[in-house]
């Protein structure tokens, strides 16, 4: 339960007396759920009424379940998308087809890597998701009503509660390097014009009471994906496109209901050619938003905490810093999610900044997860234990 000091700040939350839990997103959908959603992505016909309850009572677990491993800042787990990303063309005009997302670099530089993964069989709808074939306006609003509506129900049925709630959606980013361009004349064209659709789902979402949540892996990842054999310096100017059109979309918003959210992909993979977040910081600083989510806890960034004591987050952000890995089975003990809350604390300088979260969603497109469904729970078990400790010893 959220205490007195907790409940009074307005804003995103922040704590007097210990750090705050919260993930990135989305969370492991049962299988029956899981089957409806990808038949439905193949244009199958599906049975509205079982889909509506398969998501129902998906949602009304993920949060329970939430609730039983101490979160204090959750949402409905993403179970009613079939991804963070695609689901917005059954919301906007303009998307058809489909397109073809380029590999990580990952894939072709290490071929033998490239074997391991295609040999596991795992079916991703972010492969080849539908392109911009025609104008994108954001044309049904009914669908993140309803999905709203139904959160707020369930919410209700709880024995306890969330100290917040948040909600995702996507950047404009991700949408263009992702859902690819057939129709404009140019990607930053493509990038206004998806802000301008999505201002829609940014301004509902925090309407109805929720933080929002942008989830902008394109500000990291994309620089070993859609330009992975282009100069840094066109994948930066990307950067700043996108945070400017992010901005305006965001104008009617206050900045303190936002946090962003920014990862490498997630992906188990070598990683070497991620773009070091010392190259992002200053830009990703120009957001108007509240707050930074950020990959922290993979082998591959965990030292990140020390860019961000050279290049100090700004004053009024809060950190929501990574400290379990969403892409192994590993969990990570106590101690070692307590030693990342702290030095993530060192770094933004205030531990009333810091929050304890996941480096991504364990199941960002349906069925996709690489995380068992008992471990994500033990893992954020393993978060709230962690946070304990850290803050017996930060307050």
């Amino acid at each position: 339960m959220a205490s007195r000091q907790e409940a009074a700040r307005a804003g995103l939350k922040r704590s007097e007396s210990r750090i705050l839990t919260t993930h990135a997103g989305s969370l492991p959908r049962p299988k029956p759920l899981v089957d409806l959603q990808l038949r439905a992505s193949r244009g199958e016909a599906v049975d509205p009424a079982a889909l509506s309850q398969a998501v129902a009572e998906a949602t009304r677990l993920a949060v329970a379940r939430q609730l039983e491993c101490g979160i204090d800042v959750g949402n409905d787990g993403e179970q009613p998308r079939e991804s963070f990303v695609t689901y917005i063309r059954y919301r906007m005009s303009g998307f058809s087809g489909k397109g073809r997302r380029p590999q990580v670099k990952d894939l072709t530089a290490y071929p033998s890597f490239r074997e391991l993964i295609q040999a596991h069989g795992r079916v991703s709808l972010l492969t080849a998701p539908p392109r911009a074939t025609g104008e994108v306006r954001y044309a049904d609003r009914g669908l993140l009503a309803a999905e709203l509506a139904a959160y707020a129900k369930i919410l209700a049925g709880q024995r306890g509660q969330f100290v917040e709630s948040f909600w995702t959606a996507p950047s404009p980013g991700i949408v263009a390097s992702a859902m690819q361009n057939a129709y404009y004349g140019s990607l930053s064209e493509y990038v206004n014009a998806v802000a301008d659709a999505l201002r829609t789902e940014y301004e509902a979402i925090v309407a109805a009471g929720f933080v929002l949540q942008i989830d902008a892996p394109d500000l990291a990842m994309e620089r070993h994906r859609f330009f992975a054999d282009r100069p840094l310096e066109e994948f930066l100017a990307f950067v700043e496109v996108t945070v400017a059109a992010i901005n305006r979309a965001l104008a009617q918003v206050p900045r303190d209901k936002v946090r962003l959210h920014v990862c490498w992909g997630n992906y188990e993979g070598p990683h070497t050619f991620d773009v070091p977040l010392e190259d992002l910081a200053a830009r990703l600083y120009e957001a108007r938003v509240g707050g930074l989510v950020l990959s922290m806890a993979n082998p591959r960034h965990a030292h990140e905490h020390k860019s961000l004591a050279k290049h100090p987050l700004p004053r009024d952000w809060n950190l929501v810093a990574g400290v379990i890995d969403t892409t192994t089975n590993y969990v990570e003990h106590p101690e070692v999610v307590a030693e990342r809350i702290e030095a993530a604390a060192r770094a933004v300088g205030d531990p009333r900044r810091v929050l304890a979260g996941t480096d991504c969603g364990f199941d960002t497109s349906t069925g996709f997860g690489q995380v068992a469904e008992e471990i994500v729970w033990e893992k954020l078990r393993a978060l709230r234990a962690g946070t304990e400790l850290a803050s017996a010893r930060l307050f």
